[in-house]
Formats: C-alpha cells, sequence, structure tokens
C-alpha cells in the first residue's frame, strides 16, 4: 500500500467499491480544508475563553461566586 491518499468509490448501481488515488487538486483541498477547520476551532476556543474570562471578572467585580450568581437567577 502506497502514501498517496485514497478515496473509496462505490457504484451503487453494481456494487463494485474501488479505491481510487486523490488527485492533486483533491489532496490540497483537504488540506485547505483541515487548515480552516483547524482555524475555525482555534477562533472557537479564544471565544469560549474570553468569555469566561469575562464572566470571572464580573463575579470577581461583584464579589459573589459561580453558584451564588445562579442562585441569584433561579
Amino acid at each position: 500500500m502506497s502514501d498517496t491518499p485514497t478515496k473509496i468509490v462505490v457504484d451503487c448501481s453494481t456494487g463494485a467499491v474501488e479505491e481510487v488515488a486523490l488527485t492533486a487538486e483533491e489532496i490540497a483541498q483537504r488540506e485547505a480544508d483541515a487548515q480552516a477547520f483547524a482555524a475555525k476551532q482555534h477562533e472557537e476556543e479564544v471565544a469560549a475563553q474570553a468569555a469566561a474570562d469575562a464572566k470571572a471578572a464580573l463575579l470577581a467585580k461583584l464579589g459573589i461566586t459561580a453558584d451564588e450568581a445562579k442562585l441569584l437567577l433561579a
């Protein structure tokens, strides 16, 4: 088996299954998609951390714990 990325092609009308090497364009698209996914995931992690930091700062400013804030909002 080679190190070339492959895809599985299934012909549903015949049931034939074939493993085909990806083209250079497909490989480039796969890499671009992986980079875009990683960037989006990083942005979401940064946003979640910023929200957590803002919440912690507000709780500290109010001088209450997260559990106490939950009680106030219940």
